[in-house]
């Protein structure tokens, strides 16, 4: 499973209200938090961001509230996948559960530029910058994680597993 995508890039500590501000933790649907998506840090980020971009971003992603809204927002507004230093854990497992692809890679992040364009072959666990060359190498999803990511979530998944167990 590959995806290639232009980049976006953040600093450190973007915690969830950056993400998806509190006052849209009223909207029910991922569409509507898509258009809030990056708000309290990128005011333009959701009125330019296209399907199949990365965001790149430094240590602690998603630190803040355990709101499950935040990986949604992300994944609702075309994010392909988000790769950072690290992750704040409850962050990491919601985007799992969301099938949004999420790696840690710091070199990665450190030798990518905004507007670069990005290849991650999320089996492999590289990702190739096509601005550099380089490519870098980060641990791949076990298979069952792959599985999640490649059904759209945990419960697609678990609903794929229960029809073929029948």
């Amino acid at each position: 499973m590959q995806l290639t995508g232009r980049v976006w890039k953040y600093g450190d500590n973007v915690d969830t209200d950056v993400i998806i501000p509190a006052r849209y933790l009223n909207v029910s649907t991922p569409e509507e938090l898509a258009r809030h998506c990056m708000e309290g840090i990128d005011p333009d980020f959701a009125s330019a961001v296209q399907r199949g971009d990365i965001i790149v971003a430094g240590e602690n992603f998603g630190c803040g509230s355990s709101r499950e809204h935040a990986p949604l927002a992300i994944k609702e507004s075309g994010i392909a996948c988000v790769v950072a230093k690290s992750f704040a854990r409850i962050f990491y497992r919601n985007a799992i559960n969301i099938g949004l692809p999420i790696l840690a890679c710091a070199q990665a992040v450190e030798e990518t530029e905004k507007g670069d364009q990005l290849t991650v072959d999320l089996r492999a666990g590289t990702i190739t910058n096509l601005r550099t060359g380089r490519t870098y190498q980060t641990p791949p999803f076990p298979a069952f994680v792959m599985g999640i990511i490649q059904a759209g979530g945990l419960i697609p998944y678990t609903r794929e597993r229960m029809a073929n167990d029948q």
